[in-house]
């Protein structure tokens, strides 16, 4: 049994989440506080991956990152770097597939917050960026949870994207999403079996995790 597809699925999930909770903090944050035109088509852009079909999301995504595209072939130009059937190409179409399930919880918990919370700490003089670090996000902390968990969880499971944009490289691309759909068409049950019982397992445990951790957070 060759397990390293776990080991790349768990390396994507965490860098994916890593990366997009630094990006999606602050702008969930920004996007919370003011309110201009556009802003709405900032949020419908951001949330599309949540409608859109991972193989329409993952064909554009190798359209703009091939080495026949302006994006694609500066990358690999300037720094040598190939952007697809790698896995700096699976982090990049991970981070856009997995964006709306980090930034909605966060917008939503943010726009939740008594805006009366965040002028008494600008009262006293604190910048916007220790008033998100300090005020804000203290008192988001069941849905910033949320959102870490349940990011994570969704890359461990992507499918679509990932072999669009990555394939399947032994040890380089080759996710457990990938590697349950590969034993199975080749009638590889055993196999398909055993990866399949982990993954639903690891989806157990983050669902439950998820439910145990917010109602315990509620609490206190």
């Amino acid at each position: 049994m060759d397990f390293s597809p776990f080991y790349l699925s768990f390396k994507l999930a965490f860098i994916s989440t890593l990366i997009l909770l630094v990006f999606c903090v602050p702008l969930a944050y920004f996007l919370s506080r003011v309110s201009f035109t556009g802003k709405s088509v900032i949020e419908a852009i951001i949330s599309l991956p949540l409608v859109l079909p991972p193989s329409v999301l993952g064909f554009y995504i190798l359209v703009f990152l091939s080495p026949y595209s302006a994006i694609g072939s500066f990358f690999e130009e300037h720094f040598g770097i190939r952007l697809v059937f790698n896995f700096t190409g699976l982090v990049i179409a991970s981070c856009i597939y997995s964006l709306p399930f980090m930034f909605a919880p966060l917008l939503g918990a943010f726009n939740s917050l008594p805006k009366n919370i965040i002028e008494a700490s600008y009262t006293l003089g604190k910048g916007r960026i220790t008033t998100m670090l300090k005020i804000a996000l203290p008192n988001i902390k069941p849905s910033l949870l949320n959102a870490i968990i349940i990011s994570f969880a969704h890359t461990l499971g992507e499918f679509g994207v990932v072999l669009i944009i990555g394939g399947s490289l032994s040890r380089e691309t080759k996710v457990a999403s990938i590697a349950i759909y590969e034993a199975t068409e080749m009638l590889d049950f055993t196999t398909a079996h055993i990866y399949s019982g982990i993954m639903l397992a690891i989806s157990f445990f983050v669902l439950f995790c998820v439910y145990f951790l917010t109602k315990k957070m509620k609490k206190d």
